[in-house]
C-alpha cells in the first residue's frame, strides 16, 4: 500500500471539491433523516411492519432478529462523523474523497431511497435499490483499500464506516431479497424456505472469504457480516417465529467463516509486510 503525501504537499482545494464536500453533507443529513421515517420515531411506519411485516425478523429463515438493526446507529454515527471529517479544510482535497467523495454520497443517498420505497411498500424495487447500494459500497470499498488512511481518524471514521456500512448490507441484502420472494410467494425451484437459507448462507460466506481476501483482511467488514449473521441464527433458533435448525447452524458456521478468514488474511498480510521491513532493513544495512 501507498500512503498519502503530508499535506503541505497536497493539492489546493477547487470549486469541484467544496461541491463534493456540500453533497455528501448534504447526503448524510438526508440519510439519517429519512432512518427516522424508518424507524416510525416521529413519522412513517417501522420498517419491520410494512408490507404486513414482510421485513419483520421472523419473515424469512433469514432474516436477522430485531437487536441486529442496532448496528444502524453506529453506521449513522460514523456517515455523520466522516461528513464532518470531510468538511474540514484541510480534507477538501484529498486524494481519496476526490476518487470517493461522489460514490459515499451515492450509498448515502440510496440508503434513504431505499426508505421512502419499503415504505411505499415497494418490495420488489427495494430489492433493485439495495443491489445497487450494496454495488456502490464495494466500489468504494475497493477504492479505499487501494490506497492506505493518512491517519489513524481517518482510518476509523472513513474506512471503519463504510467497511461495517458495507458488510451489513452484504448480509441485508440477503434478507431484503427473500422478503420480497416471500411476499410475492415465489419458491425458485420449489426448494422450500430450509433449503434455500442454507445455499444463501453457504454463498455470504464465500463472500466473505472474497471481501477478507480483497481487502486484506478488513476486520469491520467481516465484523458487520458476522453480527448479522449470528442474529440471522438466534432469530431461526428461538421458540417463536420462523425457526430452522439447519439455517440457525449455517448461519452460525457462516459467520465463524467471515471472522476466522479476515483474521487469517490479516494475520498474513501483517506476515508478509513485516519480512519486506526486514528485507529492505537488511539491504540498507
Amino acid at each position: 500500500m501507498t500512503t498519502f503525501p503530508a499535506s503541505s504537499t497536497r493539492p489546493q482545494a477547487t470549486s469541484f471539491d467544496r461541491l463534493r464536500v456540500a453533497g455528501v453533507a448534504v447526503s448524510a443529513i438526508a440519510a439519517v433523516a429519512l432512518s427516522f421515517l424508518g424507524s416510525g420515531a416521529v413519522v412513517g411506519t417501522p420498517i419491520s411492519e410494512v408490507a404486513d411485516g414482510a421485513l419483520s425478523a421472523d419473515a424469512t429463515a433469514v432474516a436477522p432478529g430485531g437487536p441486529a438493526f442496532a448496528i444502524w446507529s453506529v453506521i449513522y454515527a460514523g456517515l455523520l462523523a466522516l461528513a464532518v471529517w470531510q468538511a474540514l479544510p484541510a480534507h477538501h482535497a484529498d486524494p481519496r474523497q476526490r476518487a470517493l467523495g461522489w460514490w459515499i454520497a451515492a450509498s448515502m443517498l440510496l440508503n434513504a431511497a431505499w426508505i421512502l420505497v419499503v415504505q411505499l411498500e415497494l418490495l420488489a424495487l427495494s430489492v433493485a435499490v439495495i443491489v445497487a447500494l450494496l454495488a456502490v459500497l464495494v466500489r468504494i470499498f475497493l477504492g479505499l483499500t487501494r490506497i492506505a488512511p493518512s491517519s489513524r481518524v481517518e482510518a476509523v471514521v472513513v474506512d471503519g464506516t463504510m467497511f461495517l456500512y458495507l458488510g451489513w448490507v452484504a448480509v441485508a441484502t440477503v434478507a431484503n431479497t427473500a422478503a420480497a420472494l416471500r411476499a410475492a410467494d415465489v419458491d425458485p425451484f420449489s426448494l422450500g424456505a430450509d433449503i434455500w437459507a442454507v445455499i444463501v448462507l453457504v454463498a455470504v460466506a464465500a463472500v466473505s472469504v472474497l471481501l477478507a481476501v480483497a481487502g486484506h483482511g478488513r476486520l469491520a467488514v467481516a465484523g458487520a457480516m458476522a453480527w448479522g449473521l449470528v442474529w440471522i441464527a438466534v432469530a431461526r433458533s428461538g421458540d417463536t417465529g420462523f425457526t430452522s435448525t439447519s439455517a440457525a447452524v449455517t448461519a452460525g458456521a457462516a459467520a465463524g467463516v467471515a471472522v476466522l478468514s479476515a483474521v487469517i488474511v490479516r494475520l498474513r498480510t501483517e506476515a508478509a509486510r513485516r519480512q519486506r521491513t526486514e528485507a529492505a532493513r537488511r539491504r540498507r544495512t
